[in-house]
């Protein structure tokens, strides 16, 4: 058997970040794993490749003589794979002599002997022996049987060929989760520091916000020559001045920031968690531009919603 990446390179947990205890690093869904391996007279060799998926979908395409390993594939995979699409290949070949040759000869003795005292009697030239050869019964042509011992034997090698692929396929998804770390935890800080940016900003002060409703209502009573309500103009200030307050989406996209950073800090298959956190990104941030009461705040909201797309398109390779 050979193989570039030994087994426990899947436990491995990503450099610079160790996962609590009893948790998976996190890992992608794109990776390939490729693993050849022999027994006795069989070659053999399992090729795996993952790519996003919804769910788990294991896909099996395995050669005659080896259908009975499938319940054990299936089993070993979906206990290390939690989503993705993986197709699992197995070729097998049998070198030397697959198929065992048979003369029956006391029948081509027999056959020879009669066809001998016919011709003779009928005066007709004897029957050759490649004739003979082609009749039906005389030569005999069977696979080679396999013992029940060697048939385990087989059926243990191929799966241990598979584990060490399953393994190597864990690690690739491994190391491409690392990275996808890497990217996610990058744009989550980008999304603190534009949150951050928005609290800071002077036109969100009380006294901003006053100051500019204050103008609206002197414009409006101007142009109606004084025949504005002044009670109306009030509640209609306090309503721009509540809808003007995007504290609420800020303090809901820090949540949201803090709890993507818990995902990520935990590791496992959170992928699907972390898809609705985006979802929730991006609603925060459409909110916060059709609150917007600045050109800054506007700008802001929009920046937001690029990050976010960005979180969410890598997220999707996340398992």
């Amino acid at each position: 058997m050979s193989s570039s990446t030994p087994p426990a390179a899947a436990t491995k947990p990503p450099a610079g970040r160790k996962p609590p205890a009893g948790t998976k690093p996190l890992a992608s869904m794109t990776a390939f794993a490729r693993v050849a391996g022999s027994d006795g007279p069989w070659r053999f060799s399992w090729e795996l490749r993952s790519v996003n998926g919804k769910g788990l979908d294991l896909r099996l395409r395995l050669p005659p003589g080896h259908e009975d390993l499938e319940v054990q594939i299936r089993a070993r995979a979906g206990a290390v794979l939690a989503r993705g699409s993986v197709a699992i290949n197995l070729t097998a070949v049998r070198e030397g002599e697959s198929v065992s040759i048979r003369l029956n000869q006391p029948a081509l003795e027999g056959l020879l002997e009669t066809l001998r005292g016919s011709a003779e009697r009928l005066g007709t030239p004897a029957p050759t022996l490649d004739a003979l050869l082609g009749i039906k019964g005389i030569v005999e042509v069977a696979e080679v049987e396999e013992t029940a011992a060697e048939r385990r034997a087989r059926g243990a090698a191929v799966l241990a060929a598979f584990d060490h692929a399953l393994t190597e396929l864990c690690a690739m998804r491994a190391r491409e989760g690392q990275a996808l770390e890497a990217v996610l935890s990058a744009r989550l800080d980008s999304i603190a520091a534009l949150v951050a940016t928005a609290e800071a900003l002077p036109e969100r002060t009380v006294e901003a916000i006053r100051t500019r409703l204050a103008e609206q209502v002197r414009v409006l009573l101007d142009a109606s020559a004084h025949q504005l309500d002044a009670e109306r103009l009030h509640q209609e200030a306090v309503l721009l001045a509540t809808k003007a307050d995007v504290r609420e989406e800020l303090d809901r996209l820090n949540a949201h920031v803090a709890a993507a950073r818990q995902l990520l800090a935990q590791g496992g298959p959170v992928g699907r968690q972390l898809d609705f956190l985006a979802q929730e990104f991006n609603r925060e941030a459409n909110t916060l531009c059709s609150k917007a009461n600045a050109v800054t705040l506007t700008q802001i909201g929009l920046d937001l919603k690029l990050l976010v797309d960005q979180f969410r398109e890598q997220i999707q390779n996340l398992e």
